[in-house]
């Protein structure tokens, strides 16, 4: 489907459940229309082949009709209730379909990318546009692996980025895994108020290993 229309762009602030973008819905509308047409013609066959299986059902046993048209009467019966379940399940994937031509996003935060253009093809599975959740960043430090055992989630952090002042953070996570071309293992570090740091940027940063009292003259 093409883009219809582009309601952000890079830096604007957006809240949950808010439509950032629209793709054309109109073949999809349109096949939603016949489908409940069709849908519409199905129940009112449905229902006049349930009217002749009742009917089937209560004269059956008195023999006014023969085996063979009860036989066909329950059998249209069926396949009438068939096709209108069949037809109720296709109109529900083709209205999913037509909601998902409302791109919303998915949570509240600052666009920080974005390759939507009105016009374009959107492939299945493209990305449109990147989000910083929240507002919130993180510092993604590469820690010699000798020093890894010493952090812990939680620990405090002070992150100054280049030509910043000092962000106050919390290691959220220590990275499993270690690089074997560097020996250096990635710390994920929460910055819950960024200040000037911008994502993308280079940075420096302490972590409080511990605290303990001494002498001093």
């Amino acid at each position: 489907l093409r883009l219809q229309e582009v309601l952000v762009n890079v830096g604007d602030a957006v809240r949950r459940g808010q439509l950032i973008a629209r793709l054309n819905d109109s073949s999809i509308a349109a096949d939603v229309a016949q489908t409940r047409a069709s849908l519409a013609e199905a129940q009112a066959a449905a229902d006049e082949a349930r009217a002749n299986g009742d009917r089937a059902r209560e004269l059956g046993p008195s023999g006014v009709i023969s085996a063979q048209q009860i036989l066909q009467w329950l059998t249209a019966e069926r396949t009438g209730q068939a096709r209108v379940e069949a037809l109720k399940a296709r109109l529900t994937a083709e209205q999913l379909r037509l909601a998902q031509t409302r791109v919303l996003a998915p949570d509240s935060g600052v666009i920080s990318a974005r390759s939507a253009t009105v016009g374009g093809v959107v492939q299945p599975g493209q990305e449109l546009f990147r989000l910083i959740r929240g507002g919130r960043l993180e510092w993604r430090a590469e820690v010699p692996a000798a020093e890894l055992a010493r952090l812990k989630p939680g620990m405090a952090v002070r992150v100054t980025p280049a030509g910043g002042s000092d962000i106050s953070g919390r290691v959220r996570m220590v990275a499993p895994t270690v690089d074997a071309a560097s020996r250096n293992g990635l710390v994920y570090v929460d910055l819950p108020q960024p200040g000037a740091a911008r994502a993308g940027m280079f940075a420096r940063g302490e972590f409080e290993i511990g605290q303990s009292r001494g002498l001093t003259l």
